[in-house]
């Protein structure tokens, strides 16, 4: 415990891993949750009242978007359960970002920590492959999500309803750009941590380096 107290309490500040790969790309973790947690929306249609008056309905949605299916909800407009890819793509985003977090103080604060022993780079190449496989599987995951709420929302496909047909005129589509680009920022996060192993396998002692320095019994010359 002595040790260990004595080895975080050697904070020393080093902005050089925010210059390299190593720290800088970890940064778009934040990007990707971001666009999906706390998004809502609304789609536009006109129901065709008696008398010739229409009236514009906007029914609102948003994340996590889940929407009422029971019986009694039949006349409701907005319907469906797209939740769990939503919140798994959130959620390996909030976690993803809290290593980020983690790891960065380690690698600004604490580089000699860090690189004493062999563990701390293994343990972080094993969680970062780790967080790139997860990245694969919500950003993909997420992917079909939001094409479905793409479809459940849908003006067009709204109006089909059986307590809007005939009655109901097809409005503005909402808008998707922020749930698009968190699709993009997922698979580019994936991209991301899968690239950064390569970086922290080269802090492991699985890497060789290619041309080690001569010494004197491989022939090398003295040095002056």
């Amino acid at each position: 415990m002595n040790r260990l107290l004595h080895r975080l309490a050697g904070f020393s500040l080093d902005l050089g891993p925010l210059k390299e790969p190593l720290g800088v790309i970890r940064v778009f973790t934040i990007f990707a949750f971001a666009t999906t947690g706390g998004y809502y929306g609304s789609t536009h249609f006109k129901i065709k009242c008696p008398g010739g008056v229409d009236q514009h309905t906007d029914p609102v949605f948003g994340y996590p978007f889940r929407y009422c299916q029971r019986p009694e909800c039949s006349n409701t407009f907005l319907q469906g359960d797209f939740s769990s890819s939503a919140e798994f793509f959130v959620c390996v985003g909030v976690f993803g970002f809290l290593y980020c977090t983690a790891t960065l103080i380690l690698y600004l604060g604490y580089q000699n920590v860090y690189r004493q022993t062999s563990r701390g780079p293994i343990i972080d190449l094993v969680v970062t492959a780790a967080f790139a496989f997860l990245w694969l599987v919500c950003s993909s995951a997420w992917g079909k999500g939001l094409t479905d709420v793409k479809w459940a929302t849908n003006p067009d496909q709204l109006i089909l309803t059986p307590s809007c047909k005939d009655i109901c005129e097809a409005g503005e589509f909402p808008s998707m750009g922020r749930l698009n680009a968190s699709v993009i920022f997922g698979f580019l996060n994936m991209i991301l941590w899968a690239s950064n192993c390569w970086f922290i396998y080269k802090e492991t002692p699985f890497h060789k380096d290619p041309n080690p320095p001569a010494t004197m019994e491989e022939g090398g010359a003295p040095e002056p």
